[in-house]
């Protein structure tokens, strides 16, 4: 993972949530996603945090653009890893957000760990 691509696919996934365009948004990910977050506790009520494969993915993050109409991501850093990149940016009501996403050969996101702060 170079830093180059890590710019790119940072610049491409952040643009594609502040667009609103799910279509795209989910276009980032693999069809066997495996995607942990707090919001997925309280947004599902799901108790593992954890969303699998891109149908319930994509209701997921349906329900998230509805419940917060002004979502807008700021990014702060992107980092390169060894096969994963680490995203940093601001996230809905102010939240600093960090997203361990684990990316396969194809570019797409196979697996992510999602972590806010105030």
């Amino acid at each position: 993972m170079t830093e180059e691509f890590a710019d790119r696919f940072a610049a491409e996934w952040l643009q594609a949530w502040n667009d609103r365009d799910l279509a795209r948004i989910l276009g980032h990910y693999a069809d066997s996603i495996e995607f942990t977050s707090p919001f997925a506790q309280a947004l599902l009520g799901e108790a593992s945090g954890t969303v699998v494969g891109k149908p319930a993915l994509r209701e997921y993050f349906r329900i998230g653009l509805s419940k917060y109409p002004d979502l807008h991501f700021t990014l702060l850093h992107a980092l390169p890893g060894v096969a994963s990149l680490t995203l940093v940016y601001r996230s809905v009501n102010d939240l600093l957000a960090a997203e361990v996403m684990e990316i396969d050969q194809d570019a797409k996101i196979t697996r992510v760990n999602a972590h806010y702060r105030r």
